[in-house]
Parts: structure tokens; C-alpha cells; sequence
């Protein structure tokens, strides 16, 4: 990372904490130096930002949160925001033809890094998560050692509303959760549904 993506980062850290506190709160899973998932709900463009600025620093440096190409790459500015500072890596939210949407995330689980993903694919506009989609049951299955940990972002669609372009001064949190894991056999319906149960329950933490 230059010098620019550094100053940048403190920056967009400071400026996160100071608009939301970025408060992180771990239960049955301590902040850890290990090759992780991190899937949470998603109601905000700013979620990604929030849990990295959750992060400590020495995570914060490991892991990197998966962005939407349409959207992160539309300007050179955003561009560069999730190359150089958050490390990102870009998913197509549609399909083109026989491309793996979930390679990009299989090659950066390949090489050792951890992710931060939002399962349920797009955001959400009620309390509650929408059903997650097949992609963490896929990652889970190839990558059986990797921890998945669940996440409830809290208030950050109140920050940064579908539409708006000017954040808004508001307390928000991050709960981390104890880890699951796809057990020998089990069906991805099940598994799904349990890992949004997982991610859901933190709300009343």
C-alpha cells in the first residue's frame, strides 16, 4: 500500500468512527489472526466500510470485504478506494455467461485471505435478512478450514440510506458471533438457514 492509500485509509478510519463509533462487540469468537469469513447482513453500500473499520488492525490487514464491480468501479475515485485502501475483491452481481460469480472469492480464499461477504447477495430493506444464497455454502464447502463467522451490522442503513450520498451522523455496531460450520452431510438449505439464524440471533445480543 503507498503512501496515498495510507493516508487515505487513517482517513476514511477516522472519519468512520467519528460518524458511527464503529463500535465492535465479540461474542464466542475473539478477534484472531486466522483465515476467516466474516458474512453479515447488508442493507448499506457503507457495510463493507463499517466492518473493516470494526476490524483491529492487525485483521483489518488480512481480510478482504467483497464489493460490487457495477457499482465500486464506476468512478475512478471508487475504483481506487476498494483497490488501494480496502483491498477489495470485485464480484459481478449478474451472471455473464459461463463465469463462476464465486472465483474471484475461491482464488482469494486460495491464496490465504480472509473475507468479509454479505450472503444474502443484495441489500436489504427490513429487520431482518432476506434468505441467503447458495455462495457461502459453496465457499464452505471447498474451504472446510476456513472459520465462518457471523455478523449483524446495526443501524448503518440510517448513516448512508439507499439514494444518499451525504452520510449521516449515527451510532452503529458490529457483533461478531460464534463461528459455524457446515457439518459432514449437511444440505445447503439447512446450512443456510442456520447460518442466517446465526447472523439474525446477534440483533438481540
Amino acid at each position: 500500500m503507498n503512501w496515498r492509500a495510507r493516508a487515505m485509509g487513517m482517513f476514511l478510519l477516522g472519519l468512520v468512527r467519528a460518524l458511527t463509533g464503529a463500535q465492535a462487540r465479540w461474542y464466542g469468537c475473539p478477534p484472531k489472526a486466522e483465515q476467516r469469513i466474516y458474512f453479515a447482513n447488508h442493507q448499506s453500500h457503507a457495510d463493507l466500510v463499517l466492518i473493516w473499520a470494526a476490524l483491529p488492525t492487525e485483521l483489518r490487514s488480512i481480510t478482504r470485504p467483497i464489493a460490487a464491480r457495477d457499482y465500486w468501479t464506476a468512478s475512478n475515485f471508487k475504483r481506487w478506494i476498494t483497490t488501494a485502501v480496502f483491498n477489495a475483491v470485485y464480484v459481478e452481481r449478474e451472471r455473464k455467461g459461463d463465469e463462476d460469480p464465486l472465483q474471484p472469492l475461491i482464488d482469494a480464499l486460495a491464496a490465504g485471505d480472509s473475507l468479509i461477504i454479505f450472503p444474502e447477495g443484495t441489500r436489504g430493506h427490513g429487520d431482518e435478512p432476506q434468505p441467503f444464497k447458495s455462495g457461502l455454502y459453496n465457499l464452505a464447502s471447498r474451504f472446510p478450514d476456513v472459520v465462518l463467522v457471523p455478523a449483524w451490522i446495526n443501524n448503518v442503513q440510517r448513516v448512508m440510506p439507499k439514494g444518499e450520498v451525504i452520510p449521516v451522523p449515527v451510532l452503529c455496531s458490529v457483533t461478531f458471533g460464534e463461528p459455524v460450520r457446515l457439518e459432514p452431510g449437511e444440505e445447503r438449505a439447512g446450512f443456510l438457514t442456520r447460518a442466517r439464524d446465526a447472523v439474525l440471533a446477534l440483533r438481540e445480543v
